[in-house]
């Protein structure tokens, strides 16, 4: 563990870097990388998907919301669309709420 603590060292006439050095930007590298590969691009990928799926919603769509309801897209405004969730009830909600399309008969099926 004592690779995580540099040791003192009096300076030499030289000026030379310890030989430890380069090891503390190899774990900097290593950790920004890592951060990247793990939680930066995937939750990137999900946002454009999640944008794409938004932005591509259409009358007749079977979608789930946020909140587990299922229902067929009736109405798409800009900000808003309306689910007919049951027999002649229909509800409105943030298209931001949808966050997955059903394939076509899923409500049916049920």
């Amino acid at each position: 563990m004592s690779f995580f603590i540099p040791s003192a060292m009096a300076q030499s006439a030289g000026g030379a870097a310890p030989a430890g050095a380069g090891f503390e930007w190899i774990f900097l590298i290593g950790f920004l990388a890592i951060f990247y590969l793990m939680i930066w691009r995937p939750q990137a990928k999900r946002a454009k998907e999640h944008k794409s799926l938004i932005g591509s919603l259409a009358v007749g769509d079977e979608v789930v919301t946020g909140g587990g309801i299922l229902g067929k897209v009736k109405k798409v405004t800009d900000e808003f669309i309306v689910l007919e969730v049951g027999d002649g009830h229909e509800m409105k909600f943030q298209k931001t709420a949808v966050i997955a399309a059903l394939p076509k008969g899923t409500l049916k099926a049920i």
